[in-house]
C-alpha cells in the first residue's frame, strides 16, 4: 500500500518555507525513525462489544480483527492518538480501508465531511474549545472509520476526550448495541456539545468588546479583527456539520437505520444547527461592531478636527485685532516719527498750526482705520 501514498517525512533538502505547510506542520511524526513502533503503540483504547457489552479481546491487531470476524454481531472499537504514517498503513492492511481515506487522515488538516467508499464510512470532524487564558479557539481533528463491524477514531489534538464517550456508550448497552453508527452518534454528539463552552466564551469576547468600542478604547479594532478570525475559522469547523448529518439523514432508509438512532441524530442536526446559527450571528454582529467602531472613530475624528478648527479660529480673531490695534498705533507713530527728527528746515515746526495739525492728523488717520477694521469685523 506504499505505492499509492506519498511518504510524508521531509528530506534534508526540503527548505523551511516548505516544512511550514500545513502538511507537514500537522503531522506530529514526519520526524519519526525508520523502526516505526507498531500500531498498538498509538492505541488509547481497543474492544470487541457483543450486544452493547465490552468482551475480552486480543491487544494485538490482527488477532483483534480475527476474533471480531469469529463471533457473529460483534464490533471492534479502536481508539487511537495521533498514529504515524506506517501505523495508519498497517491499519489499513488489517481493516481494508481505502487508500483515499488514510490518506486524508495521513495528511491532516482537512475539512469536516463525509465520504463512502463501499461499506465503510469516513468522517471527519473538528473539535474546538475554548482557552480562556488566552481567550483564543483551539482546534483538534478526529477521523473515523466506521465500517459493518468496526469503528476506529483517531483524534489530533485534546479535544474531545474520546475516552469519556467511550465510557458514555458502555454504560449504556441498549445505544451502543445499534452498531458502529451508535458510535458515531456518540463521537459527533460530543463534538457538538463542546462547542457550547466555545459559543459562551465567544459571546463573552464579545460583549467585552462592544464595551471596549463604546468606550472609545483605541486597542479594539486590533481584538475586533483577531475575533473575527477565530469565529471565521469556527465557522468554518461547525457549518459543514450540518451537510454531514443531511447526508446521514439521505442514508437512513437505503442502509436501514434504526428509529431511534435516528432520533439520536436528528437531536445532534438540531444542536449543530442551533450553533451554526449562532456563529453566523456572531460574524454579523462583529462584522456590525466594527463598522459602528469605524463610525465612533470617525466621529472622534471630526470633533477633534472641529476643536482644531475652532481653536485656529479664534487665534486667526486675536491675530485681527492684535494686527489692527498695530495698524491704528502705527499711524501716529509714523506722523511723530517724521516731525521728531529735528531737521531745520521743515516748514511745519515753525508754522503756528503745526503741532495742532500732526495731532489733527495723527487722530483722523487712526480713527480712518479704527472705522476700516471695525467695518470688516476685524474690532
Amino acid at each position: 500500500m506504499r505505492s499509492w501514498l506519498p511518504s510524508l517525512r521531509p528530506v534534508a533538502s526540503v527548505s523551511k518555507a516548505h516544512t511550514d505547510t500545513p502538511e507537514y506542520v500537522m503531522d506530529p511524526r514526519r520526524d519519526h525513525e525508520a523502526t516505526t513502533p507498531p500500531v498498538e503503540a498509538s492505541v488509547v483504547d481497543a474492544a470487541i462489544y457483543i450486544d452493547g457489552r465490552r468482551q475480552p479481546c486480543e491487544v494485538e491487531l490482527a488477532r483483534l480483527r480475527d476474533q471480531v470476524a469469529q463471533q457473529p454481531g460483534a464490533m471492534a472499537w479502536l481508539g487511537l492518538h495521533q498514529p504515524s504514517e506506517a501505523q495508519l498503513l498497517a491499519l489499513a492492511d488489517q481493516f481494508g480501508l481505502h487508500e483515499l481515506a488514510v490518506e486524508d487522515a495521513i495528511v491532516a488538516h482537512q475539512r469536516p465531511k463525509l465520504e463512502r467508499y463501499g461499506d465503510t464510512l469516513f468522517v471527519v470532524l473538528r473539535a474546538a474549545r475554548y482557552l480562556d487564558t488566552t481567550e483564543e479557539v483551539s482546534f483538534g481533528e478526529i477521523y473515523l472509520f466506521v465500517g459493518t463491524d468496526f469503528v476506529i477514531t483517531v483524534r489530533h489534538g485534546q479535544a474531545p476526550d474520546l475516552s469519556a464517550v467511550r465510557r458514555r456508550l458502555e454504560d449504556d448497552p441498549d445505544l451502543l448495541k445499534l452498531g458502529p453508527e451508535a458510535v458515531l452518534y456518540a463521537v459527533m454528539d460530543a463534538v457538538v456539545d463542546g462547542y457550547a463552552p466555545v459559543i459562551a466564551g465567544l459571546q463573552n469576547d464579545i460583549d467585552e468588546i462592544e464595551t471596549q468600542v463604546f468606550n472609545r478604547d483605541p486597542r479594539v479594532s486590533r481584538r475586533i479583527y483577531e475575533l473575527s478570525r477565530e469565529v471565521i475559522e469556527f465557522q468554518r469547523a461547525a457549518r459543514p456539520l450540518l451537510g454531514i448529518l443531511s447526508d446521514l439523514e439521505a442514508g437512513f432508509d437505503k442502509y436501514g437505520t434504526s428509529e431511534e438512532l435516528q432520533r439520536y441524530l436528528r437531536d445532534v442536526a438540531d444542536h449543530a444547527t442551533t450553533v451554526a446559527e449562532r456563529v453566523d450571528g456572531f460574524r454579523q454582529l462583529l462584522n456590525s461592531i466594527l463598522a459602528v467602531n469605524a463610525t465612533l472613530v470617525s466621529q472622534a475624528q471630526n470633533e477633534e478636527m472641529k476643536h482644531l478648527t475652532e481653536a485656529s479660529y479664534a487665534q486667526s480673531e486675536e491675530v485681527k485685532k492684535i494686527s489692527s490695534w498695530a495698524a491704528i498705533l502705527f499711524a501716529p507713530t509714523v506722523v511723530g516719527g517724521i516731525y521728531g527728527m529735528n531737521f531745520d528746515v521743515m516748514p511745519e515746526t515753525h508754522w503756528k498750526y503745526g503741532y495742532p495739525m500732526a495731532i489733527g492728523l495723527m487722530v483722523a488717520v487712526s480713527v480712518a482705520l479704527y472705522a476700516i477694521f471695525k467695518r470688516r469685523g476685524w474690532l
